[in-house]
């Protein structure tokens, strides 16, 4: 898919998830985080080979690979592309990327490798907390779907709903005491999990519509969230 200079620039940049030599391989689906098609090793020019080995490493000389710019995150972290996940089993995976990929086991090997090393943490880094966090998760697989909402609108939010969100700031402005502030707290949180119910129902359903308008509307509890985390003093 990539040639000429686009793809030796994509090749030196790195974009591909890797690992260490003399390391134990990932299990059963390492071998899934090497891409549909590698390209040649940048080390020894030989082929990659995706079916093979870990993955991360060309299967000749061991160097590590540059990630995959295609991969999405559901992929590199083993999930399904579905709105529901085992946040257990991705934490493990997190985990697990992370012991092949750090840049703390990348200190004697050459600049490259250190360059990629830092690469592939930081692509799991942000894969594992834009999935863990069900309105980032939501937002991402819209976008997925080629569904994006943007910054700043609200996405012709009905005016009932509008208003409820008003009167729960006014509560958080004028909250003085700790048991208000746990009332806040307690009403946002149960709207969150409504919201993430119904935008799982609709992804479920390849509701696109729905879920884009739920999402929305998480957004706007999720602010207020970031509110309730900045007024929170000692009382």
């Amino acid at each position: 898919m990539w040639g000429g200079r686009t793809g030796a620039l994509l090749r030196v940049r790195g974009l591909w998830p890797p690992g260490v030599l003399g390391r134990r391989p990932l299990s059963c689906s390492a071998a899934s985080l090497a891409g549909n098609s590698s390209p040649q090793c940048w080390n020894c020019g030989g082929p990659g080979s995706p079916m093979r080995g870990d993955g991360f490493f060309c299967p000749q000389c061991r160097a590590l690979q540059p990630p995959d710019p295609t991969r999405d995150y559901f992929s590199l972290l083993d999930c399904n592309r579905a709105f529901r996940v085992d946040t257990a089993k991705l934490q493990t995976r997190y985990q697990e990327l992370q012991r092949l990929v750090h840049p703390d086991f990348f200190s004697q090997r050459s600049q490259t490798e250190k360059d990629f090393s830092e690469k592939h943490s930081t692509l799991v880094n942000d894969a594992y907390k834009t999935l863990l966090a069900p309105l980032s998760r939501g937002l991402y697989l819209l976008k997925l779907h080629g569904v994006e909402i943007p910054e700043g609108t609200d996405y012709e939010m009905d005016r009932q709903f509008l208003m409820e969100i008003m009167e729960i700031n006014e509560k958080l402005a004028e909250a003085q005491s700790e048991a208000a502030m746990k009332e806040i707290e307690s009403i946002v949180r149960a709207k969150q999990k409504e919201l993430t119910d119904n935008v799982s129902r609709a992804f479920e359903q390849d509701d696109l519509e729905k879920a884009k308008e739920m999402l929305t509307k998480m957004r706007y509890f999720s602010n207020v969230e970031e509110k309730i985390k900045l007024k929170k003093i000692p009382f």
